[in-house]
């Protein structure tokens, strides 16, 4: 290959263009962390081992996909992180049936994933921008309502304190998002948590309790307990597996596009894929939802220039670094609830306006598409918006049913199936491979 992504730094330039990277990139594995740890209400020491083993495997991943291993990485200038709407399913899971149900949920999915990378041209075809539209969607209308229980939840600043913390952190994630520049707006709800934590502080609107200890943290294996396995139960966390080669394609083809390299799916998909679920399948043991690789970082390559795989490669091993020697991650453990909660309201709304947009490239206009759609959102708000509607059926249909994720991404996949089951007939034709983005 003589592609840019081939291109050797020198390493005066090496370090402050990977540190770059991981500016980029830090607010998302560090707001999951917050959000998981509210949610399963982990104490202060649970978080920042939560903490360590994130941006461990977010590091270990980007060195995986940036240098390759056999046939694991597609060795392109790719970061790994916990993929947000992942991070939703994993919580949801987790709150419906208890986190050791949802380690064995990302398990699971992981190995899914792992199993049809040789069907990939196939099992593709399943996940239109349609269907995964309405997936998307439904996970960040489901897990809004979650944020809202983080809010005045248990252990929690209850009324009107908790509601005036959550919309001051909600207030200054949007105002960093408007106002602030190029890494710092990217960065926007990390700082929000920031200007939320610093408000509680001064006014006394919240509690704030750091972790003890100090030094190197290490990630703690099985935190929530062995891994139960519950194939129902794990339902939304398989779907959106399969969803991710949609993602992981449109993502492949346009990194290859931007660092000169010709791109070959074919190739280079399965590669990325295998990368994504071997990471997962150790969040799963430690505690984590499943990890996904982001093109988040692909606009810095376009910005710089400098669009070297070796620069994403050390990237990872400061963010392997960061995992392991912890102050920071202990001291910012012990956020507010209602700060994290207000958080997790705007990143799960930007999931489901994610959901539109992809619905909007589906052109609803045209043939069936919109009827699919609006029966796929229905079967999915009804359990959201009714939550006792199917208290008297069987326990297994029950939990299909009751997840609004599973049944509107079941519906839309069973009504979108007679459209598509003549193309799975045959390969993918190059002009047709998918671009769509999922969260």
């Amino acid at each position: 290959m003589t592609s840019a992504s081939n291109e050797r730094v020198p390493p005066a330039r090496l370090l402050p263009l990977a540190a770059q990277h991981v500016l980029a990139m830090v607010a998302a594995p560090v707001s999951t962390v917050f959000l998981t740890s509210a949610a399963l209400r982990l104490s202060p020491a649970s978080t920042a081992s939560l903490m360590s083993t994130v941006l461990v495997l977010c590091g270990g991943g980007s060195l995986l996909q940036s240098l390759g291993v056999w046939t694991f990485g597609a060795r392109l200038p790719f970061v790994m992180l916990p993929g947000g709407a992942a991070a939703a399913l994993f919580l949801q899971i987790a709150h419906d049936h208890g986190p050791a149900v949802a380690s064995g949920s990302v398990l699971l999915a992981a190995a899914l994933l792992l199993a049809v990378v040789p069907l990939y041209a196939r099992v593709v075809r399943l996940f239109p921008p349609l269907v995964m539209g309405v997936t998307v969607l439904l996970i960040g209308i489901s897990m809004i309502r979650v944020a809202a229980q983080l809010v005045a939840g248990p252990g929690a600043t209850t009324g009107a304190r908790a509601l005036t913390l959550a919309a001051l952190t909600v207030l200054a994630t949007v105002v960093a998002h408007f106002v602030l520049p190029g890494v710092w707006r990217q960065a926007a709800v990390l700082v929000g948590m920031v200007t939320g934590a610093l408000i509680a502080l001064a006014t006394g609107l919240g509690a704030f309790t750091p972790a003890p200890g100090s030094g190197f943290a290490l990630p703690a294996f099985l935190p929530y307990g062995a891994p139960h396995f519950d194939v129902l139960a794990a339902l939304p966390m398989l779907v959106f597996s399969l969803t991710t080669l949609a993602e992981i394609t449109g993502q492949t083809v346009l990194n290859s596009e931007i660092t000169g390299r010709v791109p070959c799916p074919g190739r280079d998909v399965p590669r990325v894929a295998r990368a994504d679920a071997l990471v997962s399948l150790a969040g799963g043991l430690f505690g984590t939802s499943l990890m996904v690789t982001s093109a988040e970082n692909i606009g810095i390559g376009r910005l710089t220039g400098v669009r070297s795989r070796y620069v994403t490669a050390a990237a990872g091993a400061l963010l392997v670094l960061a995992g392991l020697c912890s102050p920071l991650s202990r001291l910012v453990a012990g956020l507010p609830a209602p700060v994290v909660g207000g958080s997790a309201l705007v990143v799960y709304a930007v999931i489901a306006v994610m959901g539109v947009e992809m619905l909007g490239r589906a052109e609803l206009s045209e043939g069936s598409g919109a009827m699919v759609a609006a029966l796929a959102l229905t079967a999915g708000l009804l359990p959201v918006l009714s939550p006792g509607l199917y208290t008297g059926l069987p326990a297994w249909l029950r939990t299909v049913m009751g997840s609004g994720v599973v049944a509107g991404t079941l519906t839309a996949v069973l009504l979108h199936a007679p459209a598509s089951t003549a193309v799975l007939r045959g390969p993918v034709r190059p002009g047709e491979r998918s671009r769509s983005r999922a969260a």
